[in-house]
C-alpha cells in the first residue's frame, strides 16, 4: 500500500535478512527509507569473538544495493542499564530471563524510536514477523501469518506510542516468502542463517558466557524424594524442563529414563531433578505472573478466558485468567503445562490478537 504521504522511515538493519526484505518492501511501497546499524555490546572477548563486523558488512552490502543511506549507532550504554543488568540479576535470582523481550521494549522499539523521531523520521521499521492493525489510539498487535516465525510473544511489552511508529513489513509473509525475495533482489545475505544468540550479544557458549559475570555457586543435585544425585556448578546455568548437562545420567541405580530440572531452590542452593519426561513433578495447572504490560494500556477484566503461551513457539494453551490487579494475575489452564519457567514471560491471546502478558513467578 502506498502511503498517502511520503513518509520517512528508519529502517533497522541488522545484517540479516528479514530487515533486508523489509528495507526493500517499504521502498517498493512508496515510503522515503534510511537504514540504522545498530551495535549495542562492546564487551571485548578475548577470543575476538565478533560477529558484529560481519553483520555490519551485510548491512552495508544491502543498503549499497538498495542505494539507501546506512547510519551507525551505538546504544550500548542503555543496552547495559536497561537490559543487561536485568538480565544478571534475574540469573542471580535463579530465574530464567528472556533478553530478548526486554530488548525489544528498550532498544529497538525505545532508544532506537526516540532517536528516529528526533532525527526527523515518522516512524521505524523492523523484520520482525507481527502485524499492527489499527487506529491511532487503538492499535492492535497480531501474530504474523506464517505461525512458524511469528514474533508477537518477544513484542508483548510495546505500547500504543511504539506501535503508532512501527512498521512490521513481513507481518503478512512466510520465511520462505522472504527468503525468496532476498534472492530475486540479489542480496548477498538472501541465505544466511537466523540468530539464535542473546540479542545483540550473539551466539556464546552459554555457561562460559555467564560465568565471566556471575560466580559460580555449586550445591547438591537432588531428587525429588530428596536423594543426593550429584552436584551443580551453578543454579544459574540450569532451567526448569532442563535434560542436557546435569551430569547424573549414568547413575546405575536409576538407570532407565533421562533426568530433568524440576526445580531451583535458592534458599538451599539445591537443583531438584525429576526422572522422566513426564514426570509428575513438571507440571502444573497454574501461575502467578507480574510486571504486567497490557498493549491496549488497560487491563482486561478478571476472570477472563483467553490462551497463552509460557514459550516462544508454543502452541495457545487454553487459560483463564482467575484473579487480576495491577501488579499480578493468576491464571488457570485448561491442561497441566510442562516446564513453567520463573523469570520467563506468559504472553496472553485472543486469537491472532496478542494483549499482553507478564513475567512467571
Amino acid at each position: 500500500m502506498v502511503p498517502d504521504v511520503k513518509q520517512k522511515i528508519l529502517v533497522g538493519l541488522s545484517g540479516g535478512v528479514d530487515s533486508a526484505v523489509a528495507a526493500s518492501l517499504l521502498l517498493e511501497q512508496g515510503y522515503t527509507v534510511e537504514a540504522l546499524f545498530m551495535k549495542n555490546w562492546d564487551e571485548d572477548d578475548e577470543d575476538g569473538y565478533c560477529p558484529a563486523e560481519q553483520d555490519l558488512a551485510d548491512a552495508r552490502a544491502v543498503a549499497e544495493c538498495l542505494d539507501i543511506p546506512l547510519h551507525t549507532i551505538s546504544f550500548s550504554s542503555e543496552y547495559w542499564n536497561r537490559v543487561f543488568r536485568y538480565f544478571l540479576d534475574e540469573y542471580r535470582a535463579a530465574r530464567t530471563p528472556n533478553p530478548d523481550i526486554l530488548c525489544n521494549q528498550e532498544i529497538k522499539f525505545r532508544a532506537f524510536l526516540d532517536h528516529a523521531l528526533a532525527q526527523g523520521n515518522d516512524g521505524i521499521a523492523t523484520g520482525h514477523y507481527a502485524r499492527i492493525v489499527g487506529q491511532t489510539g487503538r492499535r492492535r498487535l497480531l501474530k504474523g501469518r506464517d505461525p512458524n516465525k511469528d514474533q508477537s510473544y518477544f513484542l508483548y511489552r510495546l505500547g500504543q506510542r511504539a506501535l503508532a511508529h512501527s512498521r512490521f513489513p513481513l507481518g503478512e509473509l512466510a520465511k520462505s516468502e522472504v527468503r525468496g525475495m532476498a534472492e530475486k533482489r540479489g542480496f548477498l545475505n538472501s541465505s544466511k542463517k537466523d540468530s539464535t544468540g542473546i540479542c545483540f550479544i550473539g551466539e556464546r557458549k552459554f555457561r562460559d558466557f555467564l560465568a565471566r559475570y556471575l560466580p559460580a555457586s555449586p550445591g547438591d543435585i537432588v531428587s525429588t524424594e530428596g536423594e543426593l544425585l550429584g552436584r551443580h556448578q551453578g543454579l544459574m546455568f540450569h532451567t526448569i524442563g532442563q535434560r542436557q548437562g546435569l551430569g547424573i545420567g549414568g547413575l546405575r541405580k536409576h538407570s532407565g529414563e533421562a533426568w530433568y530440572v524440576a526445580d531451583k531452590d535458592l534458599q538451599t542452593n539445591r537443583l531438584s531433578v525429576a526422572q522422566g519426561k513426564n514426570h509428575p513433578a513438571l507440571f502444573q495447572l497454574s501461575l502467578e505472573a507480574n510486571d504486567l504490560h497490557w498493549i491496549s494500556g488497560s487491563a482486561p477484566t478478571a476472570p477472563l478466558t483467553c490462551s497463552a503461551r509460557i514459550r516462544y513457539r508454543q502452541t495457545d494453551q487454553a487459560c483463564e485468567i482467575v484473579e487480576l490487579d495491577e501488579h499480578r494475575c493468576r491464571v488457570q489452564f485448561a491442561t497441566a503445562q510442562r516446564a513453567i519457567a520463573p523469570g520467563q514471560a506468559i504472553v496472553f491471546y485472543q486469537g491472532d490478537e496478542c494483549l499482553g502478558g507478564g513475567t512467571i513467578q
